[in-house]
């Protein structure tokens, strides 16, 4: 029997030698090495347009926050109205896509026949994969004049809300088509398209992992379907709908080729998005960086500084909120 040195209390913790092969230094440095990379490949990115977009932030100052003409030819230039453009659509799109994304996680993984669930998961799954412009396309012809009759709804019954107000074109009795059939509103339902598969395979992905153990539990204590998962499943899986929804917010605010199919150009600043005004950063850039001298060339580089900066913002707080709200930390005794 081991003697314990006098100095050492009875109740201290063992230390607990590990003896690692090869592979298992081998493995961690690599991870090591992968994530200092993506940090490294992160800051490039920044630096890049930073020192490209230093000109047009440099000569426009604070002015390129609250300006929201774009004439850098003319030296007047900001992306005021593109930022709010931007989040307008952002928020659209999460507000549609995360009760759809949600629910159908559930169906899939609580809900759906085995058969049916492997069929289900691989439709979303396909989903995610279909390119933006596809849905750019279906957005235009198919969703837009849908959703004028739903716009036209909303103006005429939430008006007196501002992000639902439309004024009457002058002289008219009654809104136009016209006015609806281009808006930040629409842009925002096509991008939720986009959104859905994404925010839904994250979600079902963390569902499919909550303990049986616990679920049976459940059930064994007079439990139905939704109780296990009102009690079991959402608790355990909140750091996944978190993930989901901010990994969804992410592609929603960087979307390009959908929003500039469906949306008209206009950097105006406006918070009302039913009336066919208003656009975003990266619509901006996909339709002005052909035609760019250099400095807007610069002016458009740090307009997507801005872009990024707010990307990066967002994802940063994801991941601050997962780590406070870990899967399986509501469940936990």
């Amino acid at each position: 029997m081991t003697a314990v040195p006098p100095d050492v209390p009875l109740d201290a913790p063992r230390r607990i030698a590990v003896r690692r092969t090869r592979v298992d230094t081998a493995y961690r440095w690599t991870t090591r090495l992968a994530a200092v990379a993506v940090l490294a490949l992160l800051g490039a990115i920044g630096l890049y347009l930073a020192r490209r977009g230093y000109d047009a932030i440099h000569q426009a100052g604070w002015s390129f926050l609250t300006e929201d003409a774009w004439s850098p030819t003319h030296g007047t230039f900001g992306v005021k109205g593109l930022l709010v453009g931007t989040v307008l659509v952002a928020v659209v799109a999460l507000v549609v896509a995360v009760p759809i994304a949600l629910t159908g996680a559930l169906f899939i993984t609580e809900y759906a026949p085995p058969r049916l669930r492997r069929t289900l998961t691989s439709l979303v799954d396909l989903m995610a994969a279909v390119p933006s412009i596809v849905y750019g396309l279906f957005g235009f012809f198919l969703l837009q004049p849908q959703l004028i009759p739903v716009s036209r709804w909303l103006a005429e019954n939430l008006g007196f809300v501002p992000v639902f107000e439309v004024r009457k074109l002058e002289g008219a009795t009654r809104y136009a088509d016209g006015q609806f059939a281009s808006s930040l509103f629409i842009a925002g339902v096509v991008v939720s398209c986009m959104v859905i598969p994404i925010c839904c395979a994250v979600m079902r992905e963390v569902f499919a992992q909550t303990p049986p153990g616990e679920k049976e539990g459940a059930l064994a204590l007079g439990a139905t379907r939704w109780g296990v998962i009102r009690a079991v499943v959402l608790p355990f899986g909140r750091g996944g709908i978190i993930g989901g929804v901010m990994l969804g917010l992410g592609r929603a605010l960087g979307e390009t080729i959908a929003v500039a199919i469906v949306l008209s150009f206009d950097t105006g600043f406006t918070i009302r998005m039913l009336d066919g005004h208003g656009s975003t950063i990266s619509t901006l850039i996909i339709l002005k960086f052909g035609e760019a001298n250099e400095f807007a060339l610069s002016a458009l580089m740090a307009a997507g500084l801005a872009l990024f900066t707010m990307t990066l913002t967002v994802n940063l707080v994801a991941g601050w909120v997962i780590a406070k709200s870990r899967s399986g930390a509501a469940t936990d005794l």
